[in-house]
C-alpha cells in the first residue's frame, strides 16, 4: 500500500472519534462529527450528575448543614469532582483529537515507515479502530463501575463519618436521599467517563507499541535529537487535561482531609511527589518502546560518522597540515574548512542523539498540570496575604 492510498484511507484516525458514547452524543444533539457542541456536553453531563445532589441535599436538609460532619456544598471533594474534574475530562476530548489525530499522518509524511512495512501499519490503524468503536469495551466498563467500582466506593466510606449521602452504621452504609443519586449515578457516571479515558490511553500505546516493532526509518543526525520522533512527546501533551483532573481529584481529597480531620498539608508531601512523578512518567513512560530502534539509530549514526569524520580528518591533515597548502589554493575561505566544521556539527548532533523521544522540557508541561490543582491547598498552611508575599519574594 502507498502513501498516498494510506493518507486517503485513514483520514479519521482518532482516539475519540468512535464507540457507543460517541453515536449516542451524536444522536441526542450533544455533539457533531467533530466533537462539537462541547459546552453542550459540558453543561448536561455536569450539571447531570451535579445539580440532583444539590436539590436532594436541600430536601433533606443536608446541604449547608444539619447533624453531619461534612454538609453537600461543604464537602470540597465533591464540589472539584463534578464541577471541576468532569468538565475538564469531557473538554480533553477536542484536545486529545486535534493533537493526537495527526500523528498517523506524520508517520507516513515524513517516510518513517519502510514502504514494505505499510500493510502493518495499516494494520495497526485497523486494529485501534476495532478496538475503538468496540460495544464490548465500554459495557465492559459499565459492569467493572457498577462492580467492583461500586463495592471498592462503599468499602471507602463504610466507617466514615456522617456526611450528606450517608449514615454510617457499623459496616454499612444507610444512604440519605441525595446518597443514592451520588451512589447508583453521579459516582459510576464520573468512574465511566474517567476509565473510558484509560482505555483510551490503553489503545494509544497499544498503536504505538505496533509501530514501535515495525522497521523505522530514523535518522540519526535529524535536528529533533530524536531520530525525527520528537513529535510523539509533543502530541503527548495533549493528555496533560487528564493529568489536571487526576491532580484535582487528589487535591479535593486532601482538602478534605485536612479541613474535616485535622491532618496537615506537610504529611502528605511524599504522597503529593509520587503522585506527580507516576502520572507523569504513566504518560511518557509507554513513549520508551521506541527506545530500542532510536539506540540502535545513534549506534550506527556514531559508527557511520565515526568513520566519515576519521577518513575526512586524515585527509584534511594531510592537504592541509603535513604537505602544505595545495599550490594556488588559499587556506583562506576554503570550503575544506567548512566541510569540517559542518562534518563536526553532524557528528555532535549523532551523539547528542535522545534515545527517547522525548526531552527535558517535554517534562515540564505534565509536572505543572499535575502541580496546579495542588497549589490552593497551600492555603492550609499560609494566608493568602502571606502567600502572594512569598510568590513575590521568588519572583523579584
Amino acid at each position: 500500500m502507498d502513501k498516498t492510498a494510506l493518507l486517503q484511507e485513514s483520514p479519521d484516525f482518532s482516539l475519540v472519534l468512535g464507540g457507543p458514547l460517541y453515536q449516542l452524543f451524536r444522536r441526542s444533539h450533544l455533539s457533531g462529527g467533530e466533537l462539537e457542541l462541547l459546552h453542550r456536553r459540558i453543561l448536561f453531563i455536569s450539571l447531570f450528575a451535579w445539580i440532583p445532589l444539590l436539590l436532594l441535599s436541600l430536601i433533606g436538609g443536608h446541604a449547608l448543614g444539619g447533624a453531619i460532619k461534612v454538609p453537600f456544598l461543604h464537602d470540597i471533594e465533591a464540589q472539584v469532582k463534578f464541577l471541576v474534574a468532569l468538565p475538564v475530562l469531557i473538554a480533553a476530548e477536542m484536545i486529545v483529537h486535534l493533537r493526537i489525530r495527526p500523528v498517523v499522518s506524520k508517520f507516513v509524511e515524513r517516510n518513517l515507515v519502510a514502504p514494505e512495512e505499510m500493510p502493518k501499519f495499516q494494520a495497526a490503524i485497523d486494529s485501534h479502530k476495532r478496538l475503538r468503536n468496540s460495544i464490548g469495551l465500554e459495557v465492559g466498563i459499565i459492569v467493572l463501575v457498577y462492580t467492583l467500582g461500586h463495592w471498592l466506593w462503599r468499602n471507602q466510606h463504610a466507617s466514615g463519618a456522617a456526611t450528606w449521602y450517608a449514615m454510617p452504621q457499623d459496616t454499612h452504609l444507610h444512604l440519605t436521599l441525595a446518597g443514592y443519586w451520588y451512589a447508583f449515578v453521579s459516582v459510576p457516571l464520573f468512574q465511566f467517563i474517567l476509565l473510558r479515558w484509560y482505555a483510551r490511553l490503553f489503545i494509544w500505546f497499544r498503536f504505538l507499541w505496533q509501530v514501535s516493532r515495525l522497521n523505522l526509518h530514523l535518522t540519526s543526525t535529524h535536528p529533533d535529537r530524536a531520530g525525527g520522533l520528537s513529535f510523539l512527546g509533543k502530541s503527548s501533551y495533549a493528555f496533560g487535561p487528564i493529568l489536571f483532573a487526576q491532580s484535582a481529584l487528589l487535591s479535593g481529597n486532601l482538602a478534605t482531609q485536612i479541613l474535616f480531620e485535622g491532618k496537615s498539608l506537610l504529611s502528605f508531601k511524599l504522597q503529593i511527589a509520587g503522585f506527580v512523578a507516576f502520572f507523569v512518567l504513566f504518560i511518557l513512560g509507554p513513549l520508551g518502546m521506541f527506545t530500542p530502534q532510536l539506540a540502535r539509530a545513534k549506534r550506527k549514526g556514531l559508527e557511520v560518522y565515526g568513520t566519515l569524520a576519521n577518513r575526512y580528518v586524515q585527509e584534511f591533515e594531510e592537504k592541509w597540515t603535513r604537505g602544505g597548502a595545495p599550490k594556488g589554493e588559499e587556506l583562506l575561505g576554503s570550503g575544506d574548512i567548512q566541510s569540517l566544521a559542518d562534518l563536526g556539527n553532524s557528528y555532535t548532533t549523532v551523539q547528542e542523539m535522545r534515545v527517547v523521544p522525548f526531552g527535558i522540557r517535554d517534562v515540564t508541561p505534565f509536572v505543572v498540570a499535575s502541580a496546579v490543582p495542588l497549589l490552593p491547598l497551600l492555603l492550609t498552611v499560609f494566608s493568602l496575604e502571606e502567600l502572594v508575599m512569598r510568590l513575590i519574594k521568588i519572583l523579584v
